[in-house]
């Protein structure tokens, strides 16, 4: 038994409640009631209901959309949490928002990752779930404990279940080759990067593919996309190596109007698999992409490494296993 009880307590915000309820789905319990308002003037007001003394804590926030809004909310819960006397609070942050900002690459510009760390730990966070951070290094930056969650469990589920004739896991970019290389070695297929080169905020050129994708059905590999510029860039790129079938699956969908754009009228894809960590962008319709768009859902890998942080259960032995 915990150190803390048999009881979890799970709060949500408001960035992804539909996640949140698939959460305390699988652990069998309601979600804890809590209220949260945003008055006319964009402050935020939060009043938990039910009693929290003594007791282990978390509370599910993804950092979009509206990464500032979002972040705002959650650090006045924890402080509402940690004043009601919680025992131990776990920021779960299925979408560590300004994760790509997490090195100084130009003069005098901030390390906002370090910044959101530093936050979180000041707000009251004593321990953190994420949930494939865009940069590892990002793990670093806290001096709690925090626990790296991967979707891979879930992505490589579905891709097995395919059964593709002759797959290859492509990286759609140099930083992602670590990442692809464990996808193809755990699928028993072959590797290939395509090599680019960002020529703005959303726009990529790729210029060539290292390895063999003719004939072949590409399994494309990303932890994010928010205007589709890499995913449409290294399709393009496999299509014009003769790939026979191009299918994108990126953790985090973070889609931008720009992004909708693009999908609609450049990405050349049979297929773009993302799972819930961020709600589908409002209005946003996918029946009327070119293209097959499929949601997965991490919900039950996000409550099962709950259960074992409340009962000091390893979360590695998740993705030691086939």
């Amino acid at each position: 038994m915990s150190q803390f009880g048999d009881e979890i307590m799970v709060f949500s915000g408001t960035a992804n409640p539909a996640l949140a309820e698939k959460v305390a789905n699988y652990l069998g319990r309601p979600l804890n009631k809590i209220d949260i308002k945003h008055f006319p003037d964009g402050e935020t007001f939060c009043q938990v209901i039910d009693p929290v003394r003594g007791k282990d804590v978390f509370v599910i926030q993804s950092g979009s959309p509206r990464p500032n809004d979002a972040y705002m909310e959650l650090f006045i819960i924890m402080d509402a949490l940690r004043r009601g006397s919680a025992a131990r609070i776990t920021a779960v942050l299925p979408y560590y928002a300004y994760a790509r900002q997490d090195r100084k690459d130009q003069p005098r510009v901030p390390i906002t990752a370090r910044l959101v760390a530093n936050l979180l730990q000041r707000a009251g966070a004593d321990r953190v779930l994420a949930m494939d951070l865009h940069a590892n290094q990002i793990q670093g930056f806290f001096d709690v404990p925090l626990d790296h969650l991967k979707a891979e469990p879930v992505i490589l589920k579905y891709i097995r279940d395919q059964h593709w004739a002759k797959p290859v896991v492509v990286s759609p970019d140099t930083g992602g080759a670590k990442t692809a290389y464990g996808y193809s070695r755990k699928l028993s297929c072959g590797l290939a990067i395509v090599a680019k080169q960002r020529t703005g905020d959303s726009t990529v050129d790729a210029f060539s593919v290292v390895g063999d994708v003719k004939g072949c059905d590409v399994i494309m590999i990303d932890d994010m996309t928010a205007t589709g510029g890499t995913l449409s860039a290294a399709a393009k790129m496999c299509r014009e190596n003769g790939a026979k079938s191009v299918h994108a699956f990126v953790s985090h969908f973070p889609l931008t109007t720009k992004g909708v754009e693009r999908l609609m009228t450049e990405t050349q894809l049979d297929e773009l698999v993302v799972t819930d960590t961020i709600p589908l962008r409002e209005g946003f319709d996918p029946s009327k992409l070119p293209f097959k768009l499929t949601q997965l859902s991490v919900a039950p890998l996000i409550g099962e490494a709950i259960k074992r942080t409340h009962e000091n259960a390893s979360i590695n032995d998740l993705f030691n296993h086939e």
